[in-house]
């Protein structure tokens, strides 16, 4: 959104409840950048099956960013930017989760291959 939008009359969020959202998704995007860490460290050899891995981890990890920086902002409070974030959030969640899922079946099957 727009930083020069009006919001005037729109409900607010609690700054509480904003302020636990944005430790949560720091946590978890910490967490997910420590996966992407870990997997890019992994000693076997990368595949260009692993490129499918590659986009979705990286591409959740940028919306989970995008997310955490809209709760930042100080129009955060509003209701609709607010509920954007979480939105923008979990779909980045979603990219991330199933891109683990999918290195772990990738490497699963290269074991029950080799």
């Amino acid at each position: 959104m727009d930083t020069s939008e009006d919001h005037k009359g729109e409900p607010e969020v609690g700054v509480l409840f904003r302020n636990g959202n944005l430790t949560v998704f720091g946590i978890v995007l910490s967490f997910s950048l420590g996966f992407l860490n870990t997997w890019a460290s992994n000693p076997n050899e990368w595949a260009l099956t692993d490129l499918p891995t590659l986009v979705l981890i990286s591409t959740g990890i940028i919306f989970q960013a995008r997310a955490l920086w809209r709760l930042l902002r100080p129009n955060s409070l509003k209701k609709t930017v607010f509920e954007a974030g979480n939105r923008l959030f979990a779909l980045g969640l979603l990219l991330t989760a199933v891109g683990v899922i999918m290195s772990i079946v990738i490497d699963l099957t290269r074991l029950m291959i080799y």
